[in-house]
């Protein structure tokens, strides 16, 4: 891709440009590869970060939803950071979930019940609690798992790195209204 790529208002790089930060950096994208090579996870992803931005450039909404690269993003950076053009790569990914979720595109994937869950903890007490996710996540996803995480719940527990209750923040109130303006701001841009 380069500056000189011509946009539609309503493509589907448009759309991904207009709702990441900085996203107009990706017109920038040199295909070179630096980000694909510094990911931990490349392995694990169905297309490279730079095959992705290829797609969204092509117009290939559908197949770019519906991989699995944005879910195997561990959300580290190093693309970013490694990036001599600048793109936002990660805010990129959290942009395509968003999208693949908003449109069921995803597959393969438990990520979306994995986040609604960890977000409903942030929501309410300010911080993830360990416990009531991963009972809340299994039980409703993956319940014969819940019982294969029994021996590994125990021994956090036994060496205090897990609570059997929540515990809320420290002026969580604040949080919540920042919390409700994000999700305010956010159905405006839609």
């Amino acid at each position: 891709m380069t500056t000189h790529t011509v946009r539609k208002k309503d493509s589907f790089l448009t759309q991904v440009i207009e709702a990441t930060p900085g996203g107009e950096r990706l017109l920038h994208c040199l295909q070179c590869g630096s980000c694909g090579g510094s990911c931990p996870s490349g392995a694990d992803m169905e297309h490279t970060p730079r095959t992705i931005f290829a797609l969204i450039n092509a117009g290939e909404r559908e197949r770019v939803l519906s991989a699995n690269t944005m879910w195997a993003c561990v959300s580290c950076y190093f693309c970013t950071t490694r990036c001599p053009q600048e793109v936002p790569i990660t805010d990129i990914m959290y942009t395509l979930k968003r999208m693949s979720i908003a449109q069921r595109l995803y597959h393969d994937t438990d990520a979306p019940a994995l986040a609604k869950a960890f977000t409903d903890f942030v929501d309410k007490y300010g911080r993830s609690f360990e416990l009531g996710l991963a009972t809340s996540y299994h039980l409703l996803n993956r319940p014969l798992q819940a019982l294969k995480m029994g021996p590994m719940g125990f021994a956090m527990f036994k060496r205090g790195r897990m609570a059997l209750t929540p515990t809320k923040i420290k002026n969580l109130g604040q949080l919540q209204a920042i919390i409700r303006k994000a999700k305010e701001l956010s159905e405006e841009r839609s």
